[in-house]
């Protein structure tokens, strides 16, 4: 290539942020997939969403324990329960400079709930999900393939992730994507975390356990959306996926308290990545970060 790749999709992410970008959003059909009680369907909200969302289990459906009893299950032993949170509005009388006010103060409280695939017993309702025509993309297909030590790629649910324990990349089936564009910028970014991994580039943000959320997981969120970039660039699909890209980025950015430096340092780490994946990977004649002869 005659310019740098690199330097075209860090530049064009820049001027995104820059102007501001629409909320990123799930480029796969998971409204169907949000959390909800089984029981009365109805969705969690807030940060309850992510709380839920974040938990490594396939089914949108949550119960509580009595929700489970009365449905004629029984949770498996030993799961644990994740804690939902809402607020309780209670009255009150303030009582200032002897005049008393009556109002209502909002009180936090939690629940515990299972998830459908915690118990046994309940029969999992059908899941509506809407499939599109999935075309591949030769390229992009091609850079997948030819990773070295590439991870084994498991389909399924409305979760994408990378499991640094087991080395797996879990990704929702390929037709539950916006776009076939979106399908492999999401892989990307999956397959750039997997490169953290001891046996390939190694990267503190993934040897070393990090909670969401945290500055070190936030960084990690970074160098792996900017990998994404940079290979869906190398693929020239990026026109189709870095609007997306910005935006996801700009919300860790928020996490850091819009430390736009450490763009600086995740580009470099993922610049590396994406060196790892496409120049090891069997094309030894592609240069992307240096002049092109």
């Amino acid at each position: 290539m005659s310019i740098n790749v690199y330097e075209v999709i860090n530049n064009r992410i820049m001027e995104l942020l820059e102007q501001g970008t629409v909320p990123w959003r799930k480029p796969w059909n998971a409204e169907s997939n949000m959390p909800k009680n089984l029981i009365n369907k109805k969705h969690y909200r807030g940060i309850n969403v992510f709380l839920l969302a974040c938990m490594p289990y396939s089914s949108s459906y949550w119960m509580t324990f009595k929700q489970v009893q009365d449905k004629g299950g029984h949770v498996k032993k030993g799961e644990k329960s994740t804690p939902v949170i809402f607020w309780k509005w209670l009255d009150r009388n303030d009582a200032e400079d002897n005049d008393a006010t009556t109002g209502k103060i909002p009180l936090l409280r939690y629940y515990s709930v299972f998830n459908l695939e915690q118990c046994e017993g309940i029969t999992a309702p059908k899941p509506l999900e809407t499939v599109n025509e999935f075309g591949s993309i030769g390229k992009a297909e091609e850079i997948i393939a030819n990773m070295p030590l590439l991870p084994e790629i498991k389909y399924g649910g409305n979760r994408a992730y990378y499991s640094p324990a087991l080395d797996y990349v879990q990704l929702p089936s390929q037709n539950s994507f916006d776009s076939a564009e979106e399908y492999y910028s999401t892989a990307f970014h999956e397959l750039t975390h997997a490169t953290g991994h001891a046996k390939r580039v190694g990267r503190k943000s993934i040897l070393e356990p990090s909670y969401f959320g945290s500055h070190e997981y936030s960084k990690e969120e970074l160098v792996a959306e900017m990998g994404a970039a940079f290979l869906c660039g190398y693929c020239g699909i990026e026109q189709k996926t870095i609007k997306n890209s910005a935006a996801y980025i700009q919300g860790w950015l928020k996490e850091l308290k819009n430390d736009r430096t450490l763009l600086i340092h995740a580009a470099a780490q993922a610049q590396k990545s994406a060196d790892y994946i496409i120049r090891q990977g069997g094309d030894t004649n592609v240069v992307i970060d240096h002049e092109a002869a």
